[in-house]
Formats: C-alpha cells, structure tokens, sequence
C-alpha cells in the first residue's frame, strides 16, 4: 500500500513558513545557476550569430584574432580570384578585404575608457552581412571620413551619435549612422571605408578576408587549397566557427565560476532542506507510527518523504527559473578576451537551461530530503506508537 501524494503536499502546506523559507532558498541557488548559464549561453550566440554559415573568413596562420592577423594586398588579391568564391550580380567576387584596429573610447555618463573594434569594409563587406541593417541615418560613404556606429556603441560611448564626431587616427570621424545588427558583435562595432582607415592607422595590409562561396560544399576544398598555397600563410574557417571560437576562453571561465558558486551556494540550499526534513520527521513521529500501524511499508513512508522533499526543491526550481527569466530584458557588457574589445550581449533563457536548473532542483531536494526519509522510513512501529 502507497502513500498517496496529496499526504505529502498536505504536509508542506501544513508547515507554510519553513516551506516557504526553505523552498526560496532553493529558489535563490537555482536562480544563479540559471543566470550563470544564461550569460553564457547569449555570449555564445551573440558571436555564433556574428557569423553567416555561407562566410568563410580567412586570417593570418598562427593568428587567433582579426586584430592580430595580417594579409598582404597581393595575397589578397589571391585569394579573392579562387574559383570558390560566389559572384555579386556586378559581376565581381563576393569577398571583402577588411582591416580591424581597436580604439579607445570614454564611456557616456563615467568617462570611464574602453576598447572598441573599429572594422574598415567595402560594399561588399555591407553584402556579406545581410543581418546588420540601418537603425537611424545612412551608411558611409566610400572615400570619406564617415563611419556608422553600432547600437550598442551608440547608446554607450561619447560622439558616436548621429552628427557627433570621434578623433582618431589623426582624424576626425563623422557619425553618418547606427546600425542594428540585433544580439550580434557587429552592434559593438564602427565601421567605416576600408582604404580610408588603413591611410589613418597606416596600414598597409588588411587584417582578414571575408567571402561568399559558391556553394558551402566548397569550403573543404578551398581550405585545402588556399591553405596549401606556398605564397601565403592563411587559414580558412567558415565565419560561424570562428566567432564561436572567440567566445571560448570567456564562456569557459563563466562556466565554471557560475558552477562553483552554484555548488557553494546548493550545499547550503541543501543543509536547509536537511534540516526542514529532519524538523518534519521529528514533529510527525505519531503520523509516521500510525501509517505503520495502519499497513503502510517502510518504502511508502521512504517514497513519501522523498517527494515532499522534491516537490520543495521543484517549487524552488520553478521560482528561480522564473526571476531568472527577467534576467533577458538585460544587456551587459564585458571585455572580449580575445579581441579586448567592448562586447554587448544579452542573458538568454533557452528550454536546456530550463530543464538543467530543474533538474539541478530536483537534485538538491532529493539530496536535502534522503536522510530524514531513511530515518523516518527506519522508525521503528513500537517507538513511534509510544510518542503518542
């Protein structure tokens, strides 16, 4: 014979206060875990979404970086004539030769400096990003000292709005536009014309070559040959990789900061429900003696305390799931480890995640729950009867 689970649920209900203690509790560890994995999880999609699966980028050997990596003009050149490479309806090859700097730049409201990337394209490039769109003005024009802030670069740092001006390179730099690239790392970028950035910085040699190819069955091949190439030293990586490569060193270091300080935190979550449980058992001695009297097994009463204990830790679960979720309407900012520039993401909740943190719930209440149900399933019928 079972022990029905409304009994347990009664029970909970019955001790309101130390439920409700307790369950927050949970609800607090579950709510960094959540957190910690949501942070994670929009910085990874932010620069997978940076990338286009069609785009192959091509950088310097050894480079890890676009800041760090140079191509020489004729290897450009090289590389854009490949037979791979898509044609534009002009008539030319689809493959953007860019030039990457990083800038310092005062925060707006702190003066606070921070690095920001500051990419030079051509049309092309503008082509090859069909997810980056016009937010406010026009894009810049080719030859001149204009340039387009992104979003997130044009709601945090000073003169890059509309009509403001930035001095760099010896120049100063008219804001003609914002772009939108929505969760992606271009909307943490400046861009301008290509060829004018590289006269301002000096720069004789791009920093990487972006193309389209034909078909996305050609990388493999192309790889292959352009990296076999004695006249030049690239490597070749479909965009999408790359950008998720960018964010490894930084979502692993989050990754396990966040699970460390879950597992500090959920031993306290845990020694909470310890101590509920065992305050539930000792104040049902007569309840427990009763249900043996009236033919319940040891198992029953075993079964009936561990679902209480994971219905505590699940109402937790649930809780802190839910103020986690507010965490999306969030946008952080942090520094990129391997690029030192600005990044903006924001925290974003997927079902994984849901699941993990309920999972991670039903865990500590189960753990919290395991030996006050031992002790209450190992009670002895005659001792109990006698609390009576």
């Amino acid at each position: 014979m079972t022990i029905p689970f409304s009994y347990s649920w009664k029970s909970l209900w019955a001790r309101k206060a130390t439920s409700v203690l307790t369950a927050a509790g949970m609800a607090l560890v579950v709510y960094v875990f959540a957190t910690v994995l949501m942070l994670t999880e929009g910085l990874k999609q932010t620069l997978v979404a940076t990338g286009s699966e069609d785009n192959v980028i091509l950088i310097r050997k050894g480079a890890e970086t676009e800041v760090q990596s140079t191509i020489e003009r004729e290897q450009a050149a090289i590389i854009e004539s490949a037979p791979e490479i898509a044609y534009a309806p002009n008539g030319t090859k689809l493959a953007s030769k860019e030039v990457m700097v990083l800038m310092t730049l005062p925060k707006r409201g702190s003066d606070k400096p921070s690095n920001v990337t500051i990419r030079g394209l051509s049309q092309k490039g503008l082509t090859l990003r069909t997810q980056v769109r016009l937010a406010e003005g026009r894009m810049f024009r080719p030859g001149s000292s204009e340039i387009v802030a992104g979003k997130k670069i044009a709601e945090n740092f000073k003169g890059s709005g509309i009509g403001e001006t930035m001095r760099f390179g010896l120049r100063d730099w008219t804001v003609v536009g914002v772009m939108d690239a929505g969760n992606t790392g271009f909307s943490s970028e400046i861009w301008g014309d290509a060829e004018q950035l590289m006269q301002a910085f000096r720069r004789t040699a791009y920093s990487a070559v972006v193309a389209r190819l034909a078909d996305v069955s050609l990388l493999e091949p192309f790889r292959d040959r352009v990296e076999a190439d004695p006249r030049m030293k690239v490597e070749a990586q479909r965009e999408t990789e790359f950008y998720a490569e960018q964010s490894e060193m930084l979502a692993n270091f989050l990754e396990i900061l966040g699970m460390t300080l879950s597992i500090i935190f959920s031993l306290g979550a845990i020694i909470g429900a310890v101590i509920t449980m065992y305050g539930a058992v000792a104040s049902r001695t007569r309840e427990i003696g009763t249900l043996r009297a009236l033919g319940f097994r040891r198992g029953g009463i075993l079964s009936a305390f561990l679902f209480e204990s994971s219905l505590l830790g699940l109402i937790g679960g649930f809780a802190g799931v839910a103020l986690a979720s507010t965490m999306q309407f969030l946008t952080v900012s942090t520094l990129n480890w391997q690029t030192f520039s600005e990044l903006a993401f924001t925290f974003t909740m997927t079902p994984a995640i849901a699941c993990q943190s309920l999972v991670f719930s039903l865990f500590m209440g189960l753990a919290g729950g395991l030996l006050p149900a031992l002790r209450a399933a190992r009670m002895d019928l005659i001792d109990a009867l006698r609390s009576v």
